[in-house]
């Protein structure tokens, strides 16, 4: 696993567009998710707006 990976829930670091990088529970990782996000720095990582569940956010 990449450390420059963040997973919903965690504060996000740094303003900016970050993009679905796996999800968090391995039974849902042969779905795909290509979902890119906008958030500010202090906001919470949301679930996937697209599948609605856990995931690992990545800056892009």
């Amino acid at each position: 696993m990449a450390e420059n990976r963040l997973k919903t829930g965690e504060n996000v670091p740094e303003t900016g567009t970050y993009k679905v990088d796996g999800f968090v529970n391995e039974e849902d990782s042969s779905q795909q998710d290509d979902t890119e996000i906008k958030v500010e720095k202090g906001e919470q990582f949301p679930p996937s707006p697209t599948s609605h569940k856990a995931v690992y956010w990545k800056k892009s």
